[in-house]
């Protein structure tokens, strides 16, 4: 199975679009993790049209309107992987262990809000992954996605993906 992970889109407000790159993982994938800020329910509505599977939550940034069609957190079962969406975990200090503790029964926890491309696990085994922004990418060197395979239950093959500079 294959996965797209992306967040923090901000759509339109930091681009009129997303990356072609992204787009084209994004046709390729089998389901798509969408870590919230999409800003636009537009980008919801295209990324809906374009994914086979769609699992997304909301941010900070998104307003009624995506906080009516999309969960604070989403759980699901990837082939055996169990997966939680969220937008927000906190500061990164501490950050595993906080997670580890909010996501008992999960194997791999996708968040977003920092831009900053994040791959670690907790005690327990708990991996953590953050794609940072395809769009925004603050302070950091490159925009950038995730994409990965699931299989029998395991998450592997994760990379992470550089955009090239708009």
């Amino acid at each position: 199975m294959r996965l797209v992970i992306t967040a923090d889109t901000h759509v339109p407000k930091r681009a009129r679009d997303l990356p072609a790159p992204l787009w084209a993982a994004i046709d390729e994938a089998d389901v798509v993790l969408h870590a919230g800020d999409w800003v636009d329910e537009s980008l919801l509505d295209a990324m809906l049209a374009r994914s086979r599977r769609l699992i997304g939550v909301h941010g900070n940034n998104d307003g009624p309107p995506l906080r009516a069609r999309l969960p604070e957190i989403a759980r699901v079962d990837l082939d055996g992987l169990r997966v939680a969406v969220v937008h927000e975990t906190g500061a990164r200090t501490r950050r595993e262990e906080r997670c580890a503790a909010r996501f008992p029964d999960t194997d791999l926890l996708v968040f977003g809000h920092s831009h900053i491309p994040w791959d670690t696990r907790a005690p327990g085994g708990l991996r953590l992954l953050n794609p940072g922004s395809p769009t925004d990418r603050r302070a950091q060197p490159h925009a950038t996605y995730l994409t990965a395979r699931v299989a029998a239950g395991r998450l592997r093959d994760v990379t992470l993906h550089r955009l090239p500079p708009r």
